[in-house]
């Protein structure tokens, strides 16, 4: 049986694809001037912080885009503000490295306009060891050490919402408030779904606190639960309890 003769593609827009491969390494950097670089009085005694969140993340954000040690975050943060015409202070690399401790990362989002049913779910992700075949060929350490990563994903735009990251010890339900706290006061919850392993007391208290009507139990993966809804396709196995 003889092969199919392969396809060939000829580019006939020389002059808009060389464009399109120079846009690649274009690069803009924006400041907001109205952002809060410095950080507000917590009324608290002892020394006040000098730098908010939103700066620290910038900065760390910055670090983690291009790859850089702190020492170098900082002078790259600098010029770039001396750049944007901004007269801010830049945190030194002992304060972006004991404010990344503790940092209440914002996660940028869209929003789905109306009321947020949130999807509920974890996963986990191996941080460190060597991989199977690496271990099998040339010996090497086999202990494999991993993360627990808690998500709160919008079921409308399927946006993450809220994360968190713990050991792989720690449970899913006694995460769930820490996840409903990341989502802003103002913003009203319509609904929670999750599989079984939420089906508490605690969690039916955290998401009666924060106004929803209803959690949403399935059994089955969250992720099927959601690519089922996004196709049209009926749910199977889930069962709704209403929270007083």
């Amino acid at each position: 049986m003889s092969k199919p003769a392969l396809t060939r593609y000829r580019t006939l827009n020389w002059s808009a694809y060389n464009a399109a491969l120079c846009e690649r390494g274009s690069l803009t950097v924006w400041f907001d001037p109205l952002t809060p670089w410095h950080a507000a009085l917590s009324g608290k005694r002892g020394g006040q912080p000098v730098y908010s969140d939103a700066a620290i993340q910038a900065c760390l954000t910055v670090k983690v885009l291009f790859g850089l040690p702190l020492r170098q975050t900082t002078g790259f943060v600098a010029s770039l503000l001396r750049l944007a015409g901004l007269g801010w202070p830049v945190p030194d690399f002992s304060t972006l490295c004991r404010r990344q401790k503790t940092l209440a990362v914002q996660l940028p989002y869209r929003g789905s306009g109306g009321s947020l049913n949130l999807l509920i779910d974890s996963t986990g992700i191996k941080a460190r060891g060597e991989g199977e075949w690496h271990a099998r060929k040339h010996g090497g350490v086999r202990r494999r050490i991993w993360r627990k990563v808690h998500l709160a994903v919008d079921e409308a735009t399927l946006e993450v919402r809220a994360v968190e990251v713990t050991e792989s010890r720690v449970g899913d339900a006694p995460m769930l408030p820490g996840l409903l706290s990341q989502i802003p006061e103002g913003e009203q919850i319509a609904s929670v779904t999750a599989d079984g392993a939420y089906d508490g007391g605690a969690c039916r208290d955290a998401i009666s606190l924060r106004g929803a009507e209803a959690l949403a139990i399935v059994l089955e993966p969250v992720a099927h639960m959601a690519r089922s809804r996004r196709v049209g396709t009926p749910s199977r196995g889930r069962r709704t309890v209403q929270v007083p």
